[in-house]
Parts: C-alpha cells; structure tokens; sequence
C-alpha cells in the first residue's frame, strides 16, 4: 500500500515484517507496490494480489458500513479486495440490515462475523485509535467515532 493511513502509518515497514514472519514458516513473499491509483485498479478491478494491505474507517457507525462494504457479496467488484462470496454471510448481513431492533440485529451481526472468523477472507491486522489534543480549558468537547467535530456544547473556563 503506497499511502499512509491512520490504521496503517507505515504499509513498507509491516509488509517487512509480515515477509520476515511468513519466512520463518516457510512462505517465500515478495513486496510489490504501485503508485495509488494503479495499486487500487490491481486490487479492485483485476484482483491481481495473492495478500494485499487495505483497510476501511466507517463513516456512519453502522457495522454493515464495514461487513458489508468490505465482504459483501455485492463489493466483490469493489471495495470487497478478498474477492470473497459467501451466500450465508452476506443473507446474515441482508436480514440484520432490515431489523430495527438493535439486540435482534447484534445478534445477527455475532453469526456473520463467526462465519467471518471460521473462513478468514482476511486478517485484521490493526485498528485506529482517534487522539486529539486539548486544552484543559475546553469542557464538553467529544471525540466523534465516525471522525468528525461537532462544537455544540462546548464551552471554555
């Protein structure tokens, strides 16, 4: 992966050290890399990898906007860079999408990400932690999961 982003700062350093690993079991790997444009071209349209770094950041804090965005059965020509299609997962996804209950849908969500675990399309590797920095000043200020600001609330000592 030719750019940084904030769940992987460095893509050149952890494919060294995922090849150092896969050596150690006997997995030879060469890294390749591409300018962003051609590398998201490889990866989406002609599925060109044998492993590939990608990542995702929700914006709207539903879990389908990551299952299914990332492993849905109609990303597989997108943003779904395992390439992967699974009819119980995606009917899983399908049926909690439709569900307003949030218990009835975590549930739902539970069983597709055991399928998930028990075909591994992909390996989680990191996750994103959101810092900002503050003055002692400012009261009421939240950090927003989905990454933006909102300043209502906010006040100053």
């Amino acid at each position: 992966m030719p750019a940084q982003r904030g769940y992987n700062p460095n893509a050149r350093l952890m494919a060294q050290l995922i090849q150092s690993d896969w050596a150690k079991i006997g997995v030879k790997a060469n890294i390749v890399s591409y300018e962003w444009a051609e590398y998201n071209k490889r990866a989406k349209t002609n599925g060109e990898h044998d492993a590939i770094f990608y990542g995702w950041l929700g914006d709207n804090g539903d879990p389908d906007n990551c299952l299914g965005t990332t492993l849905g059965c109609d990303a597989v020509h997108g943003s779904n860079m395992a390439k992967w299609y699974n009819k119980q997962f995606d009917d899983l996804l399908a049926k909690a999408c439709l569900i307003t209950d949030q218990n009835a849908r975590t549930k739902l969500y539970e069983e597709a990400q055991v399928v998930f675990k028990d075909q591994v399309p992909y390996t989680p590797l990191a996750h994103a932690n959101i810092f900002q920095p503050i003055s002692k000043r400012v009261q009421g200020y939240l950090i927003s999961p989905l990454g933006g600001h909102c300043f209502d609330g906010i006040t100053l000592d």
